[in-house]
């Protein structure tokens, strides 16, 4: 049975995070996200990426996240939140501004809201995967890392493929915090090599 207030949400409280998934994020990383990177999070809202990744960066580094909903303003000074969809040309320049260089690391939450139509929840979920390859193709540096969620449907082979594609080392894991019941995956992909690959 769902339970929302579980014990990743409960000890999120606790612990002054913004939501649950800010736990997926110390699970994945694996040391992606080091000290000085410039770090951009798709879909970001309601924070807990932001946190963790603002927290990892230090003052030296650069964090931008991207959502079609307001977050709250962060009082670090390393982070920036831009309101937009991030498969907007004029998003895409914002972005590019707020980082200053490209990405060390690109992050990708990107989840769709549900109608419960399964065919048109799964097409719009591959399809922001998609949209997240198209923002690392733009804005990530040669050997930059991306962690992406993604389904298990019936694209989830042809994705992770496009994803192999543009890196070295790809990997397919699940988040202990990831809700039970959950169809999600979190693709690493390391070392970046390009759109053609």
């Amino acid at each position: 049975m769902y339970d929302r207030k579980d014990r990743h949400y409960r000890r999120a409280k606790q612990q002054g995070l913004r939501s649950r998934a800010a736990f997926k994020l110390d699970d994945l990383d694996r040391g992606l996200v080091r000290s000085g990177d410039r770090v951009l999070d798709l879909g970001c809202w309601p924070g807990g990426w932001l946190q963790v990744a603002a927290k990892r960066v230090g003052p030296s580094g650069v964090v931008v996240g991207v959502d079609m909903r307001k977050a709250e303003p962060f009082a670090a000074r390393n982070v920036r939140v831009i309101e937009g969809d991030v498969t907007a040309p004029k998003v895409l320049d914002e972005i590019s501004r707020a980082l200053g260089a490209p990405a060390d690391v690109v992050l990708s939450d990107l989840s769709p809201k549900l109608t419960g139509v399964r065919d048109r929840d799964e097409a719009k979920a591959s399809e922001l995967v998609r949209a997240a390859l198209g923002v690392v193709d733009h804005l990530l540096r040669p050997g930059g890392h991306f962690v992406c969620k993604i389904f298990m449907n019936a694209d989830y082979n042809a994705l992770r493929d496009e994803v192999r594609r543009r890196f070295e080392d790809v990997s397919a894991t699940r988040s202990e915090a990831t809700r039970k019941g959950s169809a999600e995956l979190y693709l690493i992909a390391k070392r970046f090599r390009g759109r053609g690959g």
